[in-house]
């Protein structure tokens, strides 16, 4: 009989790690050194497949004892049902502590308008950074990955926010060997991206290995629908259909979640993680770029977004 020693390589040596290994143990390393160097990190968690990952790997890092964040969602009033009802059951599930940032009191007060064109993602800025600051959060985790958008790839794993919540690309710290920077004036506070690593595949291979629940949302399902700006919306009283846009019954699915005035539907008949993973492989346009309306207000909208304190 012969045993394997740590100079065993390829994948039949119980040393070796897959891609998915490897990721996995980068983001819990970055969960722990926020425990250890913040006194009131919370984790942005909107029921989407990326907050759920990074939830997940929260759970993981700190079994068995329950994550020490707390979470925060900020709410636009034009959520999709499914996803918040997958918010709540996962909080009641795992006992833990939400804060939700509502967009509609905000409206309510008088504090934020209505845009012309219906969508309220923009409008997340203000009751993200108000609930940063008057909750004293000083590392914000984030779902952000490289490979959704050119603005969040220019983003490190920790990125320093100003007193305003403001990012300015020019302060961005080197990270040489995972040596994570976190100090911070008063007043200032860290983005932290766990999964800046990850590309939409690896969540979606991740999520299969794991067998993590997700809302049905993310798989096909026929649903009303209406095409406008070449993508299919949800129709909602959010503002949606127009007169001239008529609502259909279609197959289709979701590859992210977010506000339902600005988040598109795709064609697929893909009801199970095999099928869509099949289905991502052969993408050539990342999910933001293929389902997200509101990065196509303008070439740098992310960027200009992250630069006023958004995500």
């Amino acid at each position: 009989m012969t045993t394997a020693t740590t100079t065993d390589e390829g994948l039949g040596s119980p040393y070796a790690l897959t891609h998915l290994d490897a990721l996995e143990s980068e983001a819990v390393h970055i969960f722990r050194e926020v425990a250890g160097e913040f006194e009131r990190p919370v984790i942005l968690f909107s029921g989407g497949k990326d907050s759920i990952v990074m939830l997940h790997l929260a759970l993981k890092a700190f079994a068995p004892a329950p994550p020490p964040f707390a979470l925060l969602h900020v709410d636009t009033g034009h959520n999709f049902p499914e996803v918040l009802e997958y918010r709540d059951r996962t909080v009641a599930e795992h006992g833990l502590r939400l804060h939700v940032a509502s967009v509609q009191e905000y409206i309510d007060r008088g504090e934020l308008r209505e845009r012309p064109d219906g969508t309220r993602n923009p409008l997340q800025t203000v009751p993200l950074t108000d609930t940063i600051r008057l909750e004293r959060f000083d590392a914000v985790f984030g779902g952000g990955r490289r490979d959704e958008e050119k603005a969040r790839a220019k983003e490190r794993v920790f990125s320093l926010r100003d007193e305003f919540s403001a990012w300015d690309p020019r302060r961005q710290r080197p990270e040489l060997w995972q040596l994570y920077n976190g100090r911070h004036a008063p007043g200032e506070h860290v983005r932290v991206f766990p999964l800046s690593n990850w590309t939409e595949l690896d969540v979606w291979q991740y999520i299969a290995r794991e067998d993590i629940d997700l809302p049905q949302i993310y798989f096909a399902h026929e649903r009303d629908v209406f095409k406008r700006s070449g993508m299919w919306l949800t129709a909602g009283d959010w503002g949606g259909p127009r007169e001239d846009e008529a609502v259909e019954r279609r197959l289709v699915r979701y590859r992210t979640v977010g506000d339902m005035s600005c988040t598109g539907a795709v064609d697929s008949d893909a009801t199970d993680l095999d099928a869509v993973i099949a289905e991502i492989a052969a993408s050539r346009l990342t999910e933001r770029g293929a389902t997200r309306a509101d990065d196509k207000l303008s070439e740098a909208a992310m960027e200009d977004r992250k630069r006023e304190g958004y995500f």
